[in-house]
């Protein structure tokens, strides 16, 4: 059976300042590659937190019909965001449990309806620790911030 999994990163020269995202995207057979995909993006003038949430969005947007797909993020703001703060903050009408508007709310909420639409499994790894995969991503990320820099 195919398994597709997404690694995701952000990055950010200053912050705020120019950034970008990266993914890579893999179908696997156990341990075999099927498909390989990577994407990456960038602003003139962002935040790495909006950077990694972009990423993960572009995950869950690349896919063309609803998927079980496992995201794996360095962003704990982006794991912990969407694995817990998320329901309270849909409960509290986008504010954060000291009523605080929740920031960068156009992203959670597009984030939000792009995972609405799949079986997302959210994994946090350390970022810069050596893992092949998120270090493309990182690559990936930093390829996307470099039209701006």
């Amino acid at each position: 059976m195919t398994e597709l999994r997404a690694w995701t990163d952000g990055a950010c020269s200053g912050n705020p300042g120019p950034g970008g995202w990266g993914v890579l995207m893999r179908a696997l057979d156990g341990d075999r590659i099927v498909k390989e995909r990577e994407l990456h993006g960038g602003e003139p003038a962002t935040t790495n937190n909006r950077m990694e949430l972009m990423a993960a969005i572009a995950a869950l947007e690349a896919l063309s019909r609803p998927s079980p797909i496992t995201i794996t993020t360095d962003s704990a703001y982006v794991k912990n965001g969407v694995s817990t703060w998320i329901k309270g903050w849909k409960t509290n009408g986008w504010r954060t449990a000291d009523r605080k508007p929740v920031k960068n709310v156009d992203l959670w909420q597009r984030l939000d309806e792009a995972q609405a639409r799949h079986k997302v499994t959210w994994a946090w790894i350390k970022g810069h620790n050596g893992h092949p995969e998120n270090e493309r991503a990182d690559e990936l990320a930093r390829t996307g911030m470099a039209p701006f820099k």
